[in-house]
């Protein structure tokens, strides 16, 4: 499969889609890299399939090679996680010569990310997800941030990587929970820009099915969002379409505490009820509503959530990034594949 260039300039980087890369990371540093020490960053869950293999493969190529390990979840792409990864970072001697690696999900890759983009002012580094939400969203596009008590990614920066190595072979040891939450950013593509690829998952009838066209799955996800960040790398405009469903799915996943659902999970909740709020309105067709909640219920993702309290939601809402001035900046549909900004505030979602 081509490979896609994200063009920036002098900032440009490749994203290689190639199944079992994993097993020949080297060369693919080799290509950008010219030092020696290389730091990796991953979870557990990661670590327990891949990181020895990762490793061992950089070692056996000559690097000199340290590994840090932490918890999976939300929860570590914390402030307060960032001190353990830069003293680390000091006790392996690293310079900003060296290379970071970000071997996971969503949470590894915009943590190490930021810590990427922070230590020393700056160290190049390189992404390989592996999560599918992360393949086909997370790790494409220089987004890199860390979560604050109040709300998700409030402390961050734009950082590309040097390159974004993705192995669909590793999805094959992702849970069925996470393959399903990484789904959800894979449906909310063709909502926001490709009817057509929107009813090509539709007509995909099993996870055999899925698997057996993954890797045009994620190309096609990892070609709408580099064209998007060529468009607008700073999000002022149209890669706030990226956030299609997102606005409500932050705080949801704010007001449990990220324990009840996956980043997925809510964001499948909040493109389903932003574009019911939206056709009440008139500012969506009406039925596109009932397509997103038929395609959810297909991938078994979830389409409502039970809050007690909606003013806690309306607070989340008001801290979001997009809220300017008191203007909220809403992703909403006109129809399926056809997005747009509509500039309201937080009382569009009482």
């Amino acid at each position: 499969m081509e490979d896609l260039v994200v063009d920036l300039g002098e900032r440009s980087y490749p994203i290689i889609i190639k199944k079992g890369l994993i097993d020949e990371i080297n060369l693919e540093i080799e290509k950008i890299y010219k030092g020696k020490k290389i730091f990796i960053l991953t979870d557990k869950n990661v670590d327990c399939h891949y990181g020895n293999r990762v490793k061992m493969c950089l070692i056996n190529a000559g690097y000199e090679v340290k590994i840090m390990v932490l918890e999976p979840g939300e929860e570590t792409k914390a402030f307060t996680t960032l001190p353990s990864i830069y003293n680390e970072l000091l006790d392996f001697k690293l310079t900003r010569s060296d290379l970071i690696i970000t071997l996971g999900g969503g949470v590894i890759g915009d943590l190490g990310g930021f810590v990427a983009s922070t230590f020393l002012r700056g160290v190049d580094f390189v992404q390989m997800p592996t999560s599918l939400l992360a393949q086909v969203d997370s790790s494409v596009g220089g987004k890199v941030a860390v979560d604050l008590e109040s709300g998700k990614n409030l402390v961050g920066s734009f950082y590309h990587p040097k390159m974004v190595l993705i192995d669909p072979n590793v999805l094959e040891t992702l849970s069925e929970r996470f393959f399903k939450d990484g789904m959800a950013e894979v449906i909310k593509y063709g909502c926001i820009k490709d009817k057509g690829f929107f009813n090509f998952l539709k007509n995909l009838k099993s996870k055999t099915e899925v698997m057996n066209n993954i890797e045009k799955i994620i190309y096609k996800c990892c070609f709408i969002k580099k064209c998007v960040v060529e468009n607008d790398e700073k999000d002022t405009g149209e890669r706030m379409l990226l956030n299609f469903g997102h606005t409500l799915g932050h705080a949801i996943e704010t007001y449990y505490n990220f324990k009840k659902f996956t980043h997925g999970e809510a964001v499948a909740i909040g493109m389903y009820e932003i574009s019911k709020i939206a056709e009440n309105k008139g500012l969506t067709e009406k039925g596109a509503s009932e397509n997103i909640k038929k395609i959810l219920m297909q991938y078994s993702l979830p389409y409502e959530a039970e809050i007690e309290d909606g003013s806690l939601i309306l607070d989340t809402i008001a801290l979001d990034k997009k809220n300017i001035d008191n203007v909220l900046k809403v992703v909403l549909l006109k129809n399926i594949g056809e997005s747009y900004l509509e500039k309201t505030n937080v009382k569009f979602f009482n």
